[in-house]
């Protein structure tokens, strides 16, 4: 991961200067979905353009799906055409503070093969460091739509999943608090628990009190504690619906430890089909 990958205010404000960037705030609330829309409208970073999860990052659901697949080439395209974005551009994302909103954006430009940011830290950091916000919603000025197309060996499916339970080809890492992996509560799907043989990474030890991503030191030595001598290649990360799964592939590659892979259904999929088994408890590690 290039160490633009990881911006303080003071970085994106020389992106925009230089005109190098669009900038994106990604607030998104999963219980209050129009209220990051509200919230951008009353105060944003200056010309940044809103990106709603359900809506640009996201393809409709369908009865097989988890609550956000992937968008297609197409939708996702589109989308970039509208917020003004063209090749050569870095997308810089943003969401309230802890970025598992703006690493969704990070990492569909990945997927479509293009260079994407985060502001670290968020909204929060740039009004912490003194900067102005702007209200309302700036124009923009809507680009050709590129022709993306997405890399498939970024992602597993829940096929490749079932086939591999049990050996060691695949090692799931679930980005979920711990009471939802373990099953005790379950605040947003039909059933609780976890695919068997996961391990469980919440993405909120990604980050430290202040809302930013601990150092790549901190990181590298905490995920090597859960992965022990599992590759990276190996690690594919899960979550509820394919959101947060991208905060913890993000932490992999700012720990330098390389890229992972992602399961875009999630838990939200995988209980979609009773054939799918399910595991209650903390896990073995």
């Amino acid at each position: 991961m290039k160490l633009s990958a990881l911006l303080t205010p003071e970085n994106l404000q020389q992106l925009m200067a230089d005109n190098t960037c669009v900038v994106v705030d990604c607030r998104f609330d999963l219980n209050q979905p129009e209220k990051g829309y509200r919230d951008y409208l009353a105060g944003h970073v200056p010309g940044a353009q809103y990106a709603d999860l359900n809506h640009d990052l996201s393809a409709p659901v369908t009865p097989a799906s988890g609550r956000h697949p992937l968008p297609g080439a197409d939708q996702f395209a589109g989308f970039l055409a509208r917020i003004g974005w063209g090749v050569g551009k870095t997308v810089v994302s943003y969401d309230e503070r802890n970025s598992t909103m703006a690493a969704r954006l990070w990492w569909l430009m990945k997927y479509f093969g293009q260079s994407a940011a985060i502001l670290d830290g968020g909204l929060k950091a740039w009004v912490d460091s003194g900067l102005e916000l702007e209200s309302g919603e700036p124009q923009s000025q809507p680009a050709d739509a590129a022709v993306l197309s997405g890399d498939s060996s970024l992602t597993v499916s829940a096929g490749e999943i079932m086939a591999a339970l049990g050996a060691s080809a695949l090692q799931l890492v679930d980005a979920r608090a711990r009471e939802r992996f373990a099953g005790e509560t379950e605040p947003l799907d039909q059933k609780a628990g976890h695919i068997p043989g996961s391990l469980n990474r919440p993405t909120a030890e990604n980050l430290d009190e202040s809302g930013r991503f601990k150092t790549p030191d901190s990181l590298r030595r905490e995920f090597n504690a859960l992965l022990k001598a599992t590759s990276a290649r190996a690690v594919v990360n899960t979550c509820g619906s394919g959101v947060t799964a991208c905060h913890n592939a993000f932490a992999m590659e700012l720990a330098g430890l390389g890229s992972t892979r992602i399961y875009p259904g999630s838990w939200s999929e995988w209980i979609r089909d009773e054939a799918r088994p399910i595991e209650i408890g903390p896990g073995t590690r």
